[in-house]
């Protein structure tokens, strides 16, 4: 979802020849793709929440009754992850803020572009992530 709106309203930032990374035009750009998805995930929990007190409705059929139980429960926990996204997307305007973003947390290597252009909350670059999910799956096992 989030990704759909990222793509939809921005085109990939390209960097002019010699533009030094995290420079005053790119911390803009991504700063406005995380503030319009921010933007449009609110709408979109504001919406839900006027549309499950409009539309609360007791069905006298049971199956009708867990229908609706199954629906509500499928938006609360997808409203739910939207919340979960607009604190990380807080979380990395103060990364902007601070001059802290475009390089992991890790190891202090530049994340990259084009990856900040797919993942804008990104906080580990590409190698130390591939790490984490490698250990992840061993621990799993």
């Amino acid at each position: 979802m989030a990704e759909e709106l990222l793509h939809k309203h921005f085109a990939p930032y390209t960097p002019k020849d010699g533009e030094d990374y995290m420079s005053a035009n790119q911390l803009k750009h991504f700063r406005a793709m995380l503030e319009s998805v921010k933007k449009e995930l609110s709408e979109d929990i504001e919406r839900t929440v006027h549309t499950m007190q409009d539309e609360a409705t007791v069905f006298a059929d049971p199956n009708d009754r867990a229908s609706q139980e199954t629906d509500i429960a499928i938006e609360l926990r997808n409203r739910d992850r939207e919340r979960k996204l607009i604190k990380k997307i807080d979380e990395t305007l103060a990364r902007i803020d601070s001059g802290d973003y475009g390089y992991c947390d890790k190891c202090g290597v530049e994340i990259g572009i084009k990856r900040l252009e797919a993942r804008p909350t990104a906080t580990l670059c590409i190698d130390c992530k591939t790490l984490d999910e490698m250990k992840e799956k061993q621990m799993a096992k």
